[in-house]
C-alpha cells in the first residue's frame, strides 16, 4: 500500500503536468503547421531557423543535445539531473522546425519535455536511484501516451524502448498510471487526436497470414534502411561541417531546394493528411521514399522533432503501395505499415502492436502483430536510439544477414 500510494501521488503530478505540456505542444504544433501552409514564404527562412537552433544547442544545450538518448542513459545509469531547459529547448526547436518547413515528428519532443519536467522532482521527493529510473520511465509513458492518445501503448513503450528484447516490469504500475492520467488530462484540454479507420479486416487464413509476413519483411527492411541511413547521413554532416550550428543551416538550404524541385509541401511537417489518405486509397510507390529522404536530411542536419510520426507516414504509404502486390485491404496494409516500420526502427514490437489496436481496433491485432514482430526481427539491432542496450539478442543469423545486406546497399 505505501508503494501504491506513493506512485499514485507521483503519477497524479506527472499526469497533470505532462498532460498539460503535451496539450500545449500539440496546439502549438497545429498553429505552426497551419501558419506555414497559409504563408509558404516562411519556408525560405528554414536555413536561418536551423542556424538559430544550432547556436542555441551549441552554446547553451550541449549537455542535452543527445535528446532521447539522454533519457535512456538516465534510466540505465542515473547521474546528473536532467536540466529543465531540455523541455524549453526541444519545444522551441521543434516548433521552429515545423513552422519553417522541416520534416520531423513529435514523439521525441514529447518524451524530452516529459523527462525534463519529471526529473525536477527527483531531489525534492528524495527518490533513490532505482525510484528515479522508475520516474523517468513513467514520464516517458506519460509523454508518449498523451501526445498520441494511446496510453496503453505509451506504458508498454516506456518499459520496452531502452532495453532491446526485455521489459522492465518493476515500473509497470507507475508507467500505466502516469500514461493513463496524462492522456486523460490532454483530453480534458480538448485536444483532438487524428482518427484512423480500418473499415474491414479479412478473416484469418494461412494465405492471409503469409501476406502479412511478406508485408512485415518489407516493413523491417524499410525500418533498417531508415535507421542506418539516418546515422550515415548524420556522420557525413559531422565530418564535413565541423562547426555544429552550420549543419542545420546547410541542411535547411538543401531542404528548400528539394521542396522547390518537388513543387509541393506534401512531404514536410508531420504529413498527417497523407497518412489519412493512405488508409483510403493506393498511393504512389515514391511517397514513402521521398518522406524517408527528407526526414533523414532534416534530423541528421540537426533540426529538432521526433522520428515517429514520419515513420508512421513512411510505413502507412509503403503499406498502401504494397496493396499493388498483396491482396489485403489497403487500409489494413496502411495500418500494418503505420506501426510496423516504427516497431522495427525503435525495437518496440509489443508497444506498436498495442498501439495499433488502440488506434484501429482489436480486429486487426493478429495482422499487425505479425507485421510488427517480423519487422522487429529483420530490422537488426541498430535502431534510431543509439543508447539502447541489447537485453536479449534477436535471432542472430537473421540479424547478421540483414545487417550485411543493408550495409552492402
Amino acid at each position: 500500500m505505501p508503494y501504491l500510494l506513493k506512485w499514485i501521488l507521483i503519477s497524479l503530478l506527472l499526469g497533470g503536468l505532462i498532460g498539460t505540456a503535451s496539450a500545449i505542444f500539440l496546439q502549438s504544433l497545429e498553429w505552426a503547421t497551419q501558419t506555414r501552409e497559409q504563408h509558404l514564404w516562411l519556408i525560405g527562412f528554414l536555413p536561418i531557423a536551423g542556424l538559430l537552433i544550432g547556436l542555441l544547442y551549441h552554446y547553451y544545450g550541449k549537455d542535452i543535445a543527445s535528446g532521447n538518448n539522454l533519457l535512456i542513459d538516465a534510466i540505465h545509469q542515473p547521474s546528473e539531473k536532467i536540466p529543465f531547459r531540455m523541455t524549453v529547448f526541444i519545444y522551441l526547436g521543434t516548433i521552429a522546425t515545423h513552422l519553417f518547413g522541416g520534416s520531423a515528428g513529435r514523439e521525441g519532443t514529447a518524451l524530452q519535455m516529459a523527462g525534463g519536467i519529471a526529473d525536477q522532482f527527483s531531489k525534492p521527493f528524495k527518490l533513490s536511484a532505482e525510484d528515479r529510473r522508475t520516474l523517468i520511465i513513467a514520464a516517458v509513458a506519460a509523454g508518449f501516451g498523451s501526445v498520441f492518445g494511446t496510453p496503453l501503448a505509451g506504458a508498454i513503450f516506456a518499459m520496452e524502448f531502452f532495453l532491446v528484447g526485455r521489459l522492465r516490469y518493476n515500473a509497470i504500475f507507475p508507467a500505466f498510471a502516469a500514461a493513463i492520467l496524462a492522456s486523460e488530462v490532454t483530453h480534458l484540454w480538448q485536444v483532438k487526436h487524428t482518427v484512423y479507420t480500418i473499415a474491414s479486416v479479412p478473416d484469418i487464413s494461412f494465405l492471409n497470414l503469409a501476406y502479412a509476413l511478406l508485408a512485415g519483411i518489407a516493413f523491417g527492411v524499410c525500418a533498417a534502411i531508415f535507421s542506418k541511413t539516418l546515422r550515415f547521413v548524420n556522420q557525413i554532416f559531422k565530418s564535413k561541417i565541423k562547426y555544429p550550428p552550420l549543419r542545420p543551416f546547410v541542411g535547411g538550404v538543401i531542404l528548400i531546394l528539394c521542396i522547390l524541385v518537388l513543387g509541393n509541401t506534401k512531404y514536410i511537417g508531420l504529413g498527417i493528411p497523407t497518412i489519412v489518405e493512405s488508409f483510403g486509397q493506393q498511393l504512389p510507390p515514391y511517397d514513402f521514399a521521398i518522406k524517408l529522404a527528407l526526414t533523414v536530411l532534416t534530423l541528421a542536419a540537426g533540426f529538432k522533432g521526433g522520428e515517429v510520426t514520419p515513420l508512421f507516414f513512411i510505413g502507412a504509404t509503403l503499406g498502401s503501395t504494397l496493396s499493388i502486390a498483396l491482396p489485403l485491404p489497403v487500409a489494413l496494409l496502411a495500418g500494418m505499415g503505420f506501426v510496423a516500420v516504427f516497431a522495427g526502427a525503435t525495437n518496440t514490437p509489443l508497444a506498436c502492436t498495442i498501439m495499433a489496436m488502440e488506434l484501429f481496433g482489436s480486429q486487426c491485432g493478429i495482422y499487425v502483430a505479425i507485421a510488427c514482430v517480423v519487422s522487429y526481427l529483420l530490422s537488426g539491432h541498430t535502431g534510431i536510439y543509439e543508447k539502447q542496450i541489447i537485453g536479449e539478442a534477436k535471432h542472430h543469423r537473421f540479424s547478421r544477414d540483414v545487417n550485411k545486406w543493408i550495409g552492402d546497399l
